[in-house]
């Protein structure tokens, strides 16, 4: 089997698996970041196989739609990739991109993290995803779907959590993007990410002032 059928098939895989996920971490998102991946992948030197079924696959099973189990979905990736007769180590590091590319994780001291190059082009690619009209449209969808308020001004945002209290936090929506999306312009690892971050980083600061008009009775001019 060639690398352009498993990719194929890992598209058809995806689409089974998340035919009846939420809105903000459905194919659509897998989609987006897939073509992210191969857009920003253009200018750095990786694996263009190894870049494409990280990008596929990092979703397959999000944590925080399956109890916060953590290994559902590098387990998944791994029985799907021996199923396509993925080389031993390309499937390898597949894997360690989906254990690795969360944002939460981040949170976390851990001097014997994986990274690499192509960890850095697919986690951009998701990041992005993020980041602009589209993140915040997820947002709201996902804060919606965990029945969160949209703001509550007494609430302030935590800007020093630990990976426990991220995934655990049940915060006003608006909270999410200080203690996450404003962030990740700063933490992209490629040239491309970093530019396409500015602009829609600035896109969610005008919405944010925006918002704040709208909810203290401001004059808008």
């Amino acid at each position: 089997m060639n690398q352009e059928e498993v990719i194929q098939n890992t598209i058809a895989f995806v689409k089974e698996e998340l035919k009846d996920a939420e809105g903000g971490h459905d194919w659509f998102h897998i989609e987006r970041v897939f073509r992210n991946t191969l857009l920003i992948a253009r200018d750095e030197k990786v694996d263009a196989f190894v870049v494409s079924l990280a990008a596929l696959l990092h979703d397959i099973a999000d944590p925080k739609f399956h109890n916060g189990n953590e290994k559902l979905g590098p387990k998944k990736a791994t029985k799907f990739l021996i199923e396509q007769n993925v080389p031993k180590e390309i499937g390898k590091h597949v894997v360690k991109i989906i254990k690795n590319i969360s944002f939460k994780n981040s949170l976390e001291e851990n001097k014997n993290q994986f990274n690499s190059k192509e960890l850095q082009v697919v986690q951009d690619a998701d990041r992005l995803d993020a980041i602009g009209a589209i993140g915040i449209a997820r947002c709201f969808n996902y804060g919606g779907f965990k029945n969160r308020a949209l703001y509550d001004p007494e609430v302030q945002p935590n800007l020093n959590m630990t990976k426990e209290e991220y995934k655990n936090s049940k915060a006003p929506t608006i909270n999410h993007f200080y203690e996450k999306l404003l962030l990740l312009k700063d933490e992209m690892n490629t040239d491309a990410g970093k530019k396409i971050a500015e602009n829609r980083h600035e896109y969610m600061e005008g919405f944010l002032k925006q918002f704040y008009n709208e909810w203290n009775g401001k004059l808008e001019l």
